[in-house]
Protein backbone atom coordinates (compact mmCIF):
# COMPACT_ATOMS: atom_id res chain seq x y z
CA UNK A 1 0.00 0.00 0.00
CA UNK A 2 3.09 2.35 1.16
CA UNK A 3 4.79 1.75 -2.85
CA UNK A 4 0.77 2.57 -4.33
CA UNK A 5 0.79 5.82 -2.72
CA UNK A 6 3.77 7.08 -3.49
CA UNK A 7 2.72 6.21 -7.11
CA UNK A 8 -0.11 8.27 -6.73
CA UNK A 9 1.70 10.91 -5.44
CA UNK A 10 4.37 11.03 -8.38
CA UNK A 11 0.90 11.09 -10.78
CA UNK A 12 -0.81 13.58 -9.08
CA UNK A 13 2.88 16.20 -8.77
CA UNK A 14 2.88 15.47 -12.94
CA UNK A 15 -0.82 16.14 -13.59
CA UNK A 16 -0.10 19.46 -11.58
CA UNK A 17 3.18 20.61 -13.48
CA UNK A 18 2.01 19.05 -16.60
CA UNK A 19 -0.30 22.08 -17.88
CA UNK A 20 -1.57 20.95 -21.22
CA UNK A 21 1.52 18.72 -21.89
CA UNK A 22 1.01 15.68 -22.37
CA UNK A 23 4.26 14.01 -22.42
CA UNK A 24 6.40 12.22 -19.52
CA UNK A 25 10.41 11.37 -19.45
CA UNK A 26 11.59 8.86 -17.14
CA UNK A 27 14.78 9.29 -16.70
CA UNK A 28 17.40 8.49 -14.50
CA UNK A 29 20.18 7.63 -13.13
CA UNK A 30 18.76 4.34 -14.62
CA UNK A 31 14.90 4.06 -14.37
CA UNK A 32 15.09 0.03 -15.67
CA UNK A 33 16.64 -0.67 -12.15
CA UNK A 34 13.74 1.01 -10.07
CA UNK A 35 11.68 -1.70 -8.73
CA UNK A 36 7.81 -0.36 -9.18
CA UNK A 37 8.61 1.31 -12.45
CA UNK A 38 6.18 -0.47 -14.19
CA UNK A 39 3.07 0.09 -12.15
CA UNK A 40 4.37 3.53 -12.45
CA UNK A 41 3.98 3.99 -15.97
CA UNK A 42 0.77 1.86 -15.60
CA UNK A 43 -0.34 4.92 -13.63
CA UNK A 44 0.79 7.58 -15.53
CA UNK A 45 0.30 5.81 -18.94
CA UNK A 46 -3.61 5.68 -17.40
CA UNK A 47 -3.88 9.46 -17.20
CA UNK A 48 -3.00 9.85 -20.45
CA UNK A 49 0.66 10.52 -20.97
CA UNK A 50 3.27 9.59 -23.71
CA UNK A 51 5.86 8.23 -21.68
CA UNK A 52 9.48 7.78 -22.86
CA UNK A 53 12.13 6.52 -20.55
CA UNK A 54 16.00 7.60 -21.12
CA UNK A 55 17.77 4.15 -20.12
CA UNK A 56 21.36 3.18 -20.70
CA UNK A 57 19.96 0.14 -21.51
CA UNK A 58 21.61 -2.53 -19.53
CA UNK A 59 18.81 -3.87 -17.63
CA UNK A 60 15.31 -4.77 -18.98
CA UNK A 61 11.89 -4.60 -17.71
CA UNK A 62 8.30 -4.82 -18.93
CA UNK A 63 6.82 -1.19 -18.53
CA UNK A 64 4.31 0.64 -20.42
CA UNK A 65 6.04 3.25 -22.57
CA UNK A 66 5.57 4.95 -26.23
CA UNK A 67 9.15 5.33 -26.65
CA UNK A 68 12.24 4.06 -25.03
CA UNK A 69 15.16 6.17 -25.65
CA UNK A 70 18.40 3.97 -25.45
CA UNK A 71 21.46 5.48 -24.90
CA UNK A 72 24.19 2.92 -24.26
CA UNK A 73 27.50 4.33 -22.66
CA UNK A 74 30.94 3.80 -24.11
CA UNK A 75 34.41 3.89 -23.30
CA UNK A 76 34.09 7.39 -23.32
CA UNK A 77 31.99 7.65 -20.77
CA UNK A 78 34.04 5.67 -17.97
CA UNK A 79 34.59 8.26 -14.64
CA UNK A 80 38.43 8.49 -13.91
CA UNK A 81 39.39 6.27 -11.00
CA UNK A 82 40.12 9.97 -9.18
CA UNK A 83 36.50 10.67 -9.92
CA UNK A 84 34.93 7.29 -8.93
CA UNK A 85 37.03 5.18 -7.46
CA UNK A 86 35.75 1.71 -7.58
CA UNK A 87 33.08 2.39 -9.22
CA UNK A 88 34.92 3.03 -12.40
CA UNK A 89 35.45 -0.84 -12.36
CA UNK A 90 31.69 -1.55 -11.89
CA UNK A 91 30.57 0.77 -14.59
CA UNK A 92 33.46 -0.60 -17.12
CA UNK A 93 31.72 -3.72 -16.18
CA UNK A 94 28.57 -3.33 -17.19
CA UNK A 95 28.05 -0.34 -19.42
CA UNK A 96 28.00 -2.95 -22.28
CA UNK A 97 24.72 -5.09 -22.59
CA UNK A 98 24.05 -5.30 -26.20
CA UNK A 99 21.72 -8.17 -25.60
CA UNK A 100 19.40 -6.02 -23.44
CA UNK A 101 19.27 -3.40 -26.09
CA UNK A 102 18.92 -5.97 -28.91
CA UNK A 103 15.65 -7.37 -26.41
CA UNK A 104 14.47 -3.38 -26.05
CA UNK A 105 14.77 -2.91 -29.31
CA UNK A 106 12.54 -5.53 -30.53
CA UNK A 107 9.72 -4.90 -28.04
CA UNK A 108 9.66 -1.39 -27.92
CA UNK A 109 9.24 1.79 -30.08
CA UNK A 110 12.93 3.28 -29.72
CA UNK A 111 15.88 5.70 -30.65
CA UNK A 112 19.26 5.11 -29.98
CA UNK A 113 21.18 8.27 -28.85
CA UNK A 114 25.37 7.98 -28.59
CA UNK A 115 27.41 10.61 -26.71
CA UNK A 116 30.63 11.22 -28.72
CA UNK A 117 33.39 12.92 -27.30
CA UNK A 118 35.69 12.83 -30.70
CA UNK A 119 35.40 11.96 -33.97
CA UNK A 120 37.22 8.25 -33.43
CA UNK A 121 34.43 7.49 -31.03
CA UNK A 122 32.35 6.68 -34.01
CA UNK A 123 34.46 3.55 -34.87
CA UNK A 124 32.56 2.28 -31.35
CA UNK A 125 29.29 3.27 -32.15
CA UNK A 126 29.47 1.62 -36.03
CA UNK A 127 30.71 -1.64 -34.30
CA UNK A 128 27.66 -1.85 -31.40
CA UNK A 129 25.04 -1.33 -34.47
CA UNK A 130 26.42 -4.01 -36.44
CA UNK A 131 25.96 -6.24 -33.46
CA UNK A 132 22.59 -4.71 -33.27
CA UNK A 133 21.77 -5.05 -37.16
CA UNK A 134 22.18 -1.95 -37.85
CA UNK A 135 18.49 -0.22 -37.23
CA UNK A 136 17.30 2.51 -39.53
CA UNK A 137 19.78 5.51 -39.31
CA UNK A 138 17.23 7.73 -38.69
CA UNK A 139 16.70 6.18 -35.25
CA UNK A 140 20.26 6.75 -34.51
CA UNK A 141 21.03 10.26 -32.42
CA UNK A 142 24.47 11.38 -32.08
CA UNK A 143 24.97 14.05 -29.16
CA UNK A 144 28.37 15.91 -28.82
CA UNK A 145 29.64 15.36 -25.21
CA UNK A 146 30.27 18.91 -23.35
CA UNK A 147 28.91 20.76 -20.69
CA UNK A 148 30.56 24.66 -22.09
CA UNK A 149 29.21 26.16 -25.38
CA UNK A 150 32.52 26.54 -27.06
CA UNK A 151 32.84 22.89 -26.84
CA UNK A 152 29.74 21.78 -27.76
CA UNK A 153 30.44 24.32 -30.77
CA UNK A 154 33.95 22.58 -31.60
CA UNK A 155 31.98 19.12 -31.67
CA UNK A 156 29.53 20.50 -34.10
CA UNK A 157 31.71 21.29 -36.65
CA UNK A 158 32.71 17.60 -37.15
CA UNK A 159 29.73 15.54 -35.68
CA UNK A 160 26.85 16.97 -37.91
CA UNK A 161 28.71 16.21 -41.11
CA UNK A 162 29.45 13.00 -39.93
CA UNK A 163 25.39 12.55 -38.97
CA UNK A 164 24.63 13.60 -42.86
CA UNK A 165 27.37 11.41 -43.97
CA UNK A 166 25.73 8.41 -42.67
CA UNK A 167 22.06 9.66 -42.21
CA UNK A 168 21.96 9.71 -38.63
CA UNK A 169 20.34 12.83 -36.51
CA UNK A 170 22.36 15.33 -35.01
CA UNK A 171 21.30 16.29 -31.51
CA UNK A 172 22.31 19.18 -30.36
CA UNK A 173 22.14 19.83 -26.81
CA UNK A 174 20.05 22.89 -26.38
CA UNK A 175 19.53 22.72 -22.60
CA UNK A 176 22.97 23.99 -22.68
CA UNK A 177 22.54 26.76 -25.55
CA UNK A 178 19.49 28.12 -23.75
CA UNK A 179 20.43 28.05 -20.17
CA UNK A 180 24.13 27.26 -19.93
CA UNK A 181 25.53 24.47 -17.49
CA UNK A 182 23.18 24.39 -14.79
CA UNK A 183 20.87 21.95 -12.10
CA UNK A 184 17.37 21.79 -13.23
CA UNK A 185 16.97 22.48 -16.86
Amino acid sequence: MGDSLQIEEIVHRIQKVAGGAKHVVITGGEPMIVKDLAALCKKIRSSGFHITIETAGTVFQEVECQLMSISPKFGNSDPSVERAGEWRQRHTATRYRPGVVVRLISEYDFQLKFVLDVPEDMDEILDYLGVLEQPDSQRVLLMPQGVEQDELDLRRRWLEPLCEERGFVFCPRMHIEWYGNRRGT
